[in-house]
């Protein structure tokens, strides 16, 4: 049967304790709660909301919802409990939090193959069953992310701000180009120009726009303290007027060729994937409110109608640099006995961490019984994300949510956007089908 140890009861690890239980095995879920708390979480109970009580959308052609889809036909046990508290949000699946995690709580302890134990982990090497899944979070316990660090080195990351993420076929063609500066290294980039007028509108709008008041964890001394690489953009503006047209959104080297002359001001996007379905806006690190982040960004020409994939964060993380160290598996390149899910790994959000714990409990199963791992379609969303967080050939790798931009493309062309996250939505579910058949 094996002997599968979780380590963290949120999300994540009560899908992995859940998953591997339900695949025969005998778990125990380590929980350091009610001993110890993180600075964001109050309650006792399993699968904690600290931030919002919404888990997006539920139809299927958007691609939160189609992650909903492949959960259910995954036996999630998030999604059973959010669905008998579930409370009305329009089309979003939102829950009562409280009963949400005491539904999940219950169902958790009063599984016959899960035993619960509460204590601080702060030694990975400690830990002796079958298979280990770490599914702490973003705020792993100091202690046991200083021994995550020892073990793996540089790999254990800490970031303050991460830029928004726009889909390639949403940015105005006509009003953009591909060019590098000088004409070197080819033109990998997308390049938004802005003249004077609209960069003065732009700047005004991004100085003035709302941020996200911060946790009190994410202040030191009552200052907020970012790296000097990892500036904010509307903290950066608010250095002088052209702070930022000297800095990322530098005009040199570049010529618009609809003018002949070099901009104002420019935006550059770079791709975030080897399909270019999916572009990152360079320099954009930010903390505005997501609804400011969509006004003000859409204020560049190039982005009026940008769809956003995800938008700029900034808090204090922790999270490993997955695509170097693990596999589609969740588990350790270099130590398969060793898996990791949730936040952590660099999925962003609470169904992609639900996923990634059920991917990662199942193979755990798996790999205490030496039997080869269970690998999802890339086509699926949840196959999408473990393919994303495995993927060595992502540069600067930052934590993704679902979103359609990192699911391969169809292989015919379908210009209209509903219905072809419908085509996308409906292949991936008949995969998953045809994968658990055969599984």
């Amino acid at each position: 049967m094996g002997h599968i140890l979780v380590v963290g009861a949120g999300l994540a690890g009560s899908e992995a304790a859940w998953a591997a239980a339900n695949a025969g095995a005998h778990v125990t879920l380590i929980e350091m709660k009610p001993h110890k708390y993180t600075a964001a979480h109050h309650s006792p109970g399993f699968a904690e909301l600290v931030c919002s009580n919404s888990f997006k959308a539920k139809r299927q052609d958007s691609a939160a919802g189609l992650l909903k889809q492949e959960l259910k036909l995954m036996s999630s046990v998030c999604m059973q409990a959010a669905q008998s508290c579930e409370v009305a949000a329009g089309g979003a699946l939102a829950v009562d939090r409280e009963i949400f995690s005491k539904t999940v709580t219950r169902l958790i302890k009063s599984h016959s193959r899960i035993k619960i134990e509460h204590r601080e982990i702060t030694d990975v090497s400690e830990l002796q069953g079958d298979a280990v899944i770490i599914a702490t979070g973003p705020l792993t316990s100091a202690p046991l992310a200083s021994n995550l660090k020892s073990i793996l080195g540089k790999s254990l990351s800490f970031y303050d701000a991460a830029a928004p993420i726009v889909a390639a076929d949403s940015v105005d063609s006509e009003l953009s180009f591909c060019a590098s500066r000088y004409g070197k290294d080819g033109s990998d980039y997308v390049n938004c120009p802005m003249d004077k007028l609209q960069y003065e509108a732009f700047y005004q709008a991004l100085i003035t726009a709302e941020t996200v008041p911060l946790h009190e964890f994410e202040v030191e001394d009552g200052l907020v303290r970012f790296y000097e690489g990892c500036i904010p953009i509307e903290a950066l503006a608010k250095r002088g007027k052209d702070a930022i047209r000297f800095g990322p959104m530098k005009p040199v080297g570049l010529t618009d060729p609809r003018t002949g002359h070099r901009p104002w001001a420019v935006l550059q996007l770079r791709r975030e994937n080897a399909e270019g379905t999916m572009l990152n806006l360079v320099g954009f690190q930010t903390n505005l409110k997501f609804g400011e982040q969509k006004r003000v960004f859409r204020m560049i020409p190039a982005l009026q109608k940008a769809e956003f994939f995800r938008y700029g964060v900034m808090h204090r993380n922790t999270f490993i640099d997955s695509p170097r160290l693990l596999n589609p598996s969740f588990a350790l390149k270099d130590n398969s006995r060793i898996f990791f899910a949730g936040q952590i790994t660099g999925v962003e959000g609470y169904m992609e961490s639900a996923s990634s714990g059920i991917i990662a409990g199942i193979n755990a199963v798996r790999e205490a019984r030496q039997q080869a791992p269970f690998i999802l379609p890339r086509q699926t969303m949840m196959g999408a994300l473990a393919a994303y967080i495995s993927d060595d050939s992502v540069k600067g790798f930052q934590p993704m949510g679902a979103n359609f931009g990192i699911i391969p493309p169809l292989e015919q062309q379908v210009r209209d956007k509903k219905e072809r996250h419908a085509m996308l939505s409906h292949r991936a579910i008949n995969l998953l089908k045809q994968k658990l058949v055969q599984f």
